[in-house]
């Protein structure tokens, strides 16, 4: 194989890949976009990468993370098609065997997610039969280099011989006819259209499936008012610095973390909660029985486990929504129900502790966020919002069922990948503002950040420079001790480079340890550090 043909060996193959990536999208748009090759493919790779490289995603990414999962697994698929259409090139059969074999993977990745039915292997099989035909006709079909070119001469015996032995010998090598430059304009010409119209169908399919959406039914839901509204914002909660996080993180601001490609769309008016397992009385609600309920508004600050020191994985709003514990004990939970099992409509767990749930604080099933329904990408219609716990325990988003078992007959999603099975936030603090590597002028510098402790409040925030003694900050006032706190202190910062700490302390006397520990299993410790570089 020349090397010009190799070229258009594997240009055959990732056209290959594209048309049968692209053309799935529109199938998709009937059965689901959790059903499209590249999604549930994804998704196996999401539930299956060993978690430092998930936490490197989050790490590098942060909420961007699940576009680059995607746009990674599109071009390995298209290093793949390559890899196929040269091994077309020699033997066709093999080619499309491993065309088989991927949709076969998109078939089995569709199939095994939660909630899926045989029709979600449509789109796996549409577009891999038609990426299949697409090599075909690239390698033996009609787009095969050669095809349509001009049959030559039968040249004389005496330079058929000559050709022969300039094979044999290495000394020069006949014409070929898929060199001919008109084939290689046929070629070329058939993978831009085909590529094209792949492309085409995809992003197609891609709106149309947001088409299908429902952002209109969440338009459409109206909020009764809480029966006991959110304590009022007290003045000077919010310092107003820049640099510095709002008090109450706007809906569009609030970090992102889960495992869904694709943002699950979940309509109201066939959403029902089940509330079963270990219960004396199981209960099974609609949308429309749940806002019928009193509803309860109020301030927590929501934290990521995989929230490093000094990261934003982290926010503060207000939920609007109804609280577990009646629910819970409505249902009854017999001896032994020791965990809570939030299950979301993709199939995702989080284990929370019934005592958690039921020792009176304000664990919501939230249908409202900062005086809206319920973001799609957080949750919408039902998620549950549980203060001093991280998320990946108790902030259940697209939830359907609340099941009562026990931490010894279940492991959530997280558990076996290494988590703990239960994380109580840590207490932590954070430097916004001057940023790192800023160079502020030299005189009074106001440092400034947020701490949190959430259900338990944070009591003290010190800062030292260089290792100095530590300096009490001035806390800011907050709604409650589920939120986190804003805090300043006023530095005669003098030209040179400084280095910055911070620590707080909770209500309960514990001080956080200096002590660094990543994020896995439960949490990441130690105080967070700024380097500056005063003018």
């Amino acid at each position: 194989m020349s090397t010009l043909s190799r070229r258009r060996a594997a240009l055959a193959g990732v056209v290959a890949a594209v048309v049968a990536l692209g053309t799935a999208e529109p199938v998709a748009v009937l059965t689901g976009p959790r059903s499209a090759p590249l999604v549930a493919v994804g998704g196996l790779v999401v539930d299956g990468v060993p978690e430092p490289l998930k936490q490197f995603a989050i790490d590098v990414f942060g909420a961007y993370d699940k576009i680059a999962l995607l746009v990674g697994t599109a071009l390995l698929l298209a290093a793949f098609g390559a890899l196929l259409g040269l091994a077309a090139a020699r033997r066709l059969v093999v080619g499309l065997a491993g065309i088989a074999a991927f949709t076969m993977l998109g078939v089995a990745a569709a199939l095994t997610r939660a909630g899926a039915d045989a029709f979600d292997a449509l789109p796996s099989l549409v577009g891999g039969g038609l990426g299949a035909l697409t090599l075909w006709a690239f390698v033996a079909g009609p787009l095969r280099p050669g095809r349509g070119v001009a049959a030559q001469p039968t040249p004389p015996p005496a330079v058929a011989a000559l050709a022969r032995e300039g094979e044999t010998s290495g000394g020069w090598e006949p014409v070929r006819h898929d060199d001919d430059a008109e084939s290689r304009r046929r070629f070329l010409r058939g993978a831009g259209l085909l590529t094209g119209a792949a492309t085409v169908a995809g992003l197609g399919g891609h709106w149309l499936a947001g088409r299908r959406g429902v952002s209109a039914a969440r338009e459409a839901v109206t909020l009764p008012a809480p029966a006991t509204p959110a304590p009022q914002v007290p003045a000077g909660a919010d310092l107003s610095l820049p640099r510095l996080a709002p008090y109450v993180t706007p809906n569009r601001e609030f970090y992102r973390i889960d495992t869904a490609l694709v943002v699950p769309q979940v309509d109201p008016a066939t959403w029902r909660l089940r509330i079963h397992g270990r219960v004396r009385n199981p209960i099974e609600l609609s949308f429309d029985d749940l806002l019928a309920r009193p509803m309860v508004e109020r301030y927590v600050t929501l934290a990521c486990v995989s929230n490093e020191v000094g990261g934003d994985l982290i926010g503060n709003a207000r939920w609007l929504g109804v609280p577990i514990k009646e629910l819970l004990d409505e249902a009854g939970p017999v001896d032994g129900a020791d965990q809570v099992v939030g299950r979301a409509v993709d199939g995702w767990t989080c284990g929370t502790p019934t005592s958690v749930l039921r020792d009176g604080r304000d664990a919501l099933l939230a249908v409202g966020m900062n005086g809206e329904p319920l973001p799609i990408q957080h949750g919408f219609p039902v998620r549950m919002v549980v203060p001093g716990l991280y998320g990946y325990v108790s902030a259940c988003k697209w939830l359907t069922e609340l099941e009562l078992t026990s931490f010894a007959d279940f492991d959530a999603y997280w558990v076996p990948r290494g988590w703990s099975a239960q994380g109580p936030v840590k207490t932590q603090s954070r430097i916004d503002t001057p940023r790192p590597r800023s160079r502020p002028a030299a005189g009074t510098v106001t440092v400034a950040g947020v701490a949190w402790a959430q259900h338990r409040g944070i009591a003290r925030v010190e800062v030292r420079v260089d290792g100095g003694a530590w300096q009490e900050a001035t806390l800011a006032p907050a709604v409650s001790a589920d939120t986190w706190v804003q805090w300043s202190w006023r530095w005669d910062a003098t030209p040179g480079e400084h280095t910055l700490e911070v620590r707080a302390t909770d209500t309960t006397g514990e001080t956080q340890t200096e002590q660094r520990a990543p994020v896995a299993p439960d949490g990441a410790t130690g105080w967070h550090t700024v380097r500056v570089t005063v003018a």
